[in-house]
């Protein structure tokens, strides 16, 4: 095998529940993640150093060894004792900085192409903690569908999802920073609980299946922030609320913003009309698999 293609998906939080800043620099979360059907295809190969690079250029995402995909590629092999190295390759279908988490996408395909590649078997179990080491949304890219995400969310348990929805994904010409994001949350919201509590109401909304009920139930702790530090968003979401969806979501810490739909024809609808109206948009169905290999070469 000289080459491995994995593709992971794009998540967004039906629910994120923020709590303090903890004195290890994180939050702590109660977060229910979906995985939906906009993809990055992560191929690597056996090289003599790492390097990564973009199919094509895509503005925001570092080609050294800042990117998250090296820093998954070293993680890996640390943990098997080798000396090795690949040339990552990423082809990016998930927005940039768009609270959609395409770098941890980018991360867990490394994790896993790599794995295939050099026949490491390495265990579930393993991968899932070092993908803990390298962001909070690392592991549920890997696991996908609809998970809790506890701890700084990095500790994912799928849940009951009888649901199967479609996101209309409104885009943004302008990224906006997580730290920021979450910097001005700890400013608004001083006396944020230690542990937030998890959302039990959406969750039984998700084994039931009623889009409507699941549309009513979705929350993001990180709205108010994202609105002050954006206020075009403003204008966007009440344009998305007047048109009347089964939801409207900010996707983790924004500036995408997203649409529920149980009809696929009425989300292909709004796209239209919103397209008309000058706004950058796509489609994307919910839940779909986490990572997962795609070819062998």
């Amino acid at each position: 095998m000289t080459q491995v293609t994995v593709r992971a998906p794009a998540k967004v939080n039906l629910h994120l529940g923020v709590g303090g800043l903890r004195p290890d620099g994180k939050h702590a979360l109660a977060t229910l993640y979906q995985a939906v059907g906009l993809y990055d295809d992560v191929t690597v190969v056996e090289a003599d150093d790492w390097a990564v690079g973009l199919t094509e250029p895509v503005d925001g995402v570092p080609l050294d060894d800042d990117n998250i995909a090296i820093r998954a590629g070293r993680a890996l092999t640390a943990h098997h004792g080798l000396d090795r190295a690949a040339r990552i390759t990423i082809a990016k279908g998930i927005p940039v900085m768009g609270g959609m988490a395409g770098g941890s996408a980018d991360a867990a395909a490394t994790l896993l192409a790599l794995d295939r590649l050099w026949d490491l078997q390495t265990s579930d179990e393993d991968l899932l903690r070092i993908a803990g080491t390298l962001g909070s949304d690392v592991p549920f890219a890997l696991l996908g569908g609809t998970a809790l995400g506890t701890g700084h969310g990095e500790i994912v348990s799928p849940v009951a999802d009888t649901s199967s929805v479609w996101w209309v994904v409104v885009l943004s010409d302008e990224g906006l920073s997580t730290p920021a994001v979450y910097g001005h949350f700890d400013e608004l919201s001083p006396d944020a609980p230690g542990e937030p509590p998890i959302p039990e109401a959406l969750i039984e909304a998700l084994a039931g299946g009623c889009p409507q009920e699941i549309g009513d139930l979705l929350a993001n702790d990180l709205w108010p922030a994202a609105r002050d530090l954006r206020p075009d968003l403003v204008d966007v979401e009440v344009q998305l609320r007047s048109m009347a969806p089964d939801g409207v979501l900010l996707s983790g810490s924004g500036p995408t913003l997203l649409m529920l739909h149980e009809d696929v024809e009425e989300a292909r609808t709004t796209v239209a009309e919103l397209t008309a109206r000058g706004h950058r948009c796509t489609l994307a169905p919910g839940p779909v698999a986490g990572a997962h290999v795609v070819t062998y070469g």
